[in-house]
Protein backbone atom coordinates (compact mmCIF):
# COMPACT_ATOMS: atom_id res chain seq x y z
CA UNK A 1 0.00 0.00 0.00
CA UNK A 2 2.81 2.31 1.04
CA UNK A 3 4.28 1.48 -2.38
CA UNK A 4 1.66 3.08 -4.46
CA UNK A 5 0.84 6.10 -2.08
CA UNK A 6 4.47 6.55 -3.20
CA UNK A 7 3.98 5.75 -7.30
CA UNK A 8 1.13 7.80 -6.73
CA UNK A 9 2.95 10.55 -5.43
CA UNK A 10 5.37 10.56 -7.71
CA UNK A 11 3.32 10.78 -10.74
CA UNK A 12 1.82 13.62 -9.45
CA UNK A 13 4.95 15.43 -8.88
CA UNK A 14 6.32 14.38 -12.71
CA UNK A 15 2.78 15.89 -13.69
CA UNK A 16 3.34 19.27 -12.61
CA UNK A 17 6.77 19.37 -13.66
CA UNK A 18 5.79 18.94 -17.62
CA UNK A 19 2.82 21.07 -16.51
CA UNK A 20 5.44 23.85 -15.25
CA UNK A 21 6.61 24.93 -19.12
CA UNK A 22 3.45 24.78 -20.76
CA UNK A 23 1.96 27.01 -18.21
CA UNK A 24 5.15 29.28 -18.78
CA UNK A 25 4.86 29.00 -22.39
CA UNK A 26 0.93 30.29 -22.55
CA UNK A 27 1.98 33.20 -20.82
CA UNK A 28 4.71 34.11 -22.67
CA UNK A 29 2.76 33.79 -25.68
CA UNK A 30 -0.06 36.13 -23.87
CA UNK A 31 3.15 38.70 -23.53
CA UNK A 32 3.90 38.50 -27.27
CA UNK A 33 0.00 38.73 -28.48
CA UNK A 34 0.41 42.32 -26.11
CA UNK A 35 3.60 43.35 -28.14
CA UNK A 36 2.30 42.52 -31.12
CA UNK A 37 -0.96 44.46 -30.52
CA UNK A 38 1.03 47.35 -28.99
CA UNK A 39 3.32 47.47 -32.12
CA UNK A 40 0.42 47.47 -34.51
CA UNK A 41 -1.32 49.88 -32.52
CA UNK A 42 1.41 52.53 -32.73
CA UNK A 43 1.77 51.97 -36.11
CA UNK A 44 5.03 50.00 -36.15
CA UNK A 45 4.22 46.70 -37.96
CA UNK A 46 1.54 45.71 -40.42
CA UNK A 47 -1.08 43.77 -39.43
CA UNK A 48 -1.35 40.09 -39.34
CA UNK A 49 -3.62 39.18 -41.48
CA UNK A 50 -1.95 41.54 -44.15
CA UNK A 51 0.77 39.98 -43.60
CA UNK A 52 -0.60 36.58 -44.05
CA UNK A 53 -1.53 37.09 -47.11
CA UNK A 54 2.06 37.92 -48.72
CA UNK A 55 3.11 34.56 -46.91
CA UNK A 56 0.53 32.65 -48.72
CA UNK A 57 1.56 34.05 -52.03
CA UNK A 58 5.12 33.27 -51.24
CA UNK A 59 4.64 30.00 -49.89
CA UNK A 60 1.51 28.42 -50.40
CA UNK A 61 0.22 25.86 -47.68
CA UNK A 62 -0.65 25.77 -44.11
CA UNK A 63 0.28 28.69 -41.72
CA UNK A 64 1.80 25.99 -38.17
CA UNK A 65 3.26 28.90 -36.43
CA UNK A 66 4.03 32.52 -36.01
CA UNK A 67 6.32 34.23 -34.41
CA UNK A 68 7.51 38.33 -34.00
CA UNK A 69 10.95 38.87 -33.27
CA UNK A 70 13.18 41.70 -32.85
CA UNK A 71 16.35 41.31 -34.75
CA UNK A 72 18.93 43.71 -36.63
CA UNK A 73 16.64 46.78 -35.21
CA UNK A 74 13.67 45.18 -36.90
CA UNK A 75 10.54 43.93 -35.90
CA UNK A 76 10.24 40.28 -38.41
CA UNK A 77 7.32 37.92 -38.55
CA UNK A 78 8.71 34.43 -38.72
CA UNK A 79 6.07 31.94 -40.49
CA UNK A 80 6.54 28.62 -40.36
CA UNK A 81 4.23 26.41 -43.29
CA UNK A 82 3.74 23.24 -44.21
CA UNK A 83 3.17 23.07 -48.04
CA UNK A 84 0.52 20.15 -49.65
CA UNK A 85 3.89 17.63 -49.83
CA UNK A 86 4.58 18.10 -46.28
CA UNK A 87 7.91 19.95 -46.82
CA UNK A 88 7.90 22.82 -43.70
CA UNK A 89 9.29 25.95 -44.80
CA UNK A 90 10.10 29.11 -42.85
CA UNK A 91 9.15 32.59 -44.17
CA UNK A 92 10.81 35.64 -42.73
CA UNK A 93 8.69 39.33 -43.08
CA UNK A 94 9.34 42.50 -41.95
CA UNK A 95 6.44 43.45 -40.12
CA UNK A 96 7.04 46.99 -40.53
CA UNK A 97 7.53 47.10 -44.63
CA UNK A 98 5.39 44.36 -44.88
CA UNK A 99 8.12 43.17 -47.55
CA UNK A 100 9.84 39.54 -47.48
CA UNK A 101 13.12 38.92 -46.14
CA UNK A 102 13.81 35.25 -47.18
CA UNK A 103 13.42 31.94 -45.31
CA UNK A 104 14.81 29.10 -44.67
CA UNK A 105 14.27 26.33 -47.53
CA UNK A 106 12.44 23.06 -47.63
CA UNK A 107 12.46 20.72 -44.64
Amino acid sequence: MKTVAMSLAALGVAALVLALPSAVRAQDDDDDHDRARDLYERGEIEGLADIMTIVRAKAPGEIVAVDLIRTGGKWIYRFQVVAADGRRRIVDVDAGAGGVLGGEGDR
